[in-house]
């Protein structure tokens, strides 16, 4: 009886304790899991909760008053997908669910509101362009029968807000017709956004997980575009190319373990700096496994809500 009580205490605790990533009182939007998808990323920004402005186009092709909303975003499912939802002052809601898909290397999201309760969801599909929008498309014929798309588009992302805007456009995207844009920019409500400790955290085990994995592109990522690292017995090397370049120097060897354990994180602003250890196993080309450990010193920068490497320099501690 004694060993049932036991189990009935910790087997709850114990089943709590792996969704560390969901809502809670400490963060009440969630936070991005380690072992997501990197490109979960890209809706980093607008995590939180925004005050905008949404405009729907009429019939007659003119603009109808814009109507206050509020738009929130979340991390879902132990922070391996996104929520959002609006709520506008007129009394319609809507919502969608997040889903990025490696296999796809798309975004799926899935949309459902209160004006049009549907027994399917409509499906958007698509990805973060190179010049930092979130591109989303869904088939639709216009009003006069011609094939195209319904296509949203997040803009102007940044820490105070965004923009986005519904436009019809033909199969070559030479039509084009905007029928929706909201504007958030400005809106942002920063009380309500995700720890920014805990991003640094999540993007040290994104390193470690593309170093293990040999994903170079994943860990030139991980650094501004201006970074500088500070390898032991080397030069500095400075830019993202160079960077990647310096880490693909040793793919030879397969990197079995990889952690990192920062003593102490502090922010400054839109900077932070961290230092700590850390330690790993490696198979060298010869068969051989090495086990090595090592400090380090790393300031980042934060870039569109992303806290990414600045300055990296780190050395090894001999056995």
């Amino acid at each position: 009886m004694k060993k049932l009580l036991y189990l009935l205490v910790i087997f709850p605790a114990f089943t709590f304790a792996q969704f560390n990533f969901e809502p809670s009182l400490e963060h009440p939007y969630g936070l991005p899991n380690p072992d997501a998808p990197s490109e979960l990323m890209d809706f980093a920004p607008l995590i939180g909760e925004c005050q905008c402005k949404s405009e729907l186009r009429k019939a007659d092709g003119t603009w109808a008053e814009p109507v206050s909303m509020i738009w929130r975003f979340k991390y879902i499912m132990n922070g391996m997908a996104i929520q959002d939802e609006t709520l506008k002052e007129d009394g319609t809601y809507s919502g969608s669910i997040r889903q990025f898909i490696p296999d796809s290397t798309r975004w799926y999201v899935h949309y459902y509101s209160t004006p049009s309760t549907v027994t399917k969801l409509p499906t958007w599909e698509g990805k973060k362009t190179e010049d930092g929008k979130i591109v989303l498309y869904r088939e639709q014929k216009a009003p006069n029968g011609t094939d195209g798309f319904y296509k949203i588009s997040f803009y102007n992302i940044n820490e105070s807000g965004f923009k986005w805007i519904g436009e019809w456009v033909d199969k070559t995207e030479s039509v084009i017709y905007p029928t929706w844009k909201i504007d958030c920019s400005n809106g942002k409500n920063s009380i309500y956004q995700p720890d920014d400790e805990a991003k640094i955290m999540a993007a040290t085990k994104v390193f470690s997980k593309a170093y293990m994995e040999g994903d170079f592109e994943t860990i030139a990522n991980s650094y501004t575009e201006d970074a500088k690292i500070f390898p032991n017995n080397a030069d500095i090397i400075a830019g993202r190319e160079a960077i990647k370049k310096r880490w693909m120097l040793g793919s030879g060897t397969k990197i079995l373990r990889h952690e990192i354990n920062p003593e102490e994180i502090t922010f400054l602003g839109d900077h932070a700096y961290d230092y700590g250890y850390f330690q790993g196993k490696s198979e060298n080309k010869d068969g051989s496994v090495s086990n090595w450990r090592g400090k380090y010193v790393v300031v980042w920068k934060k870039e569109n809500g992303n806290w990414k490497m600045y300055l990296d320099i780190w050395n090894r501690i001999r056995n």
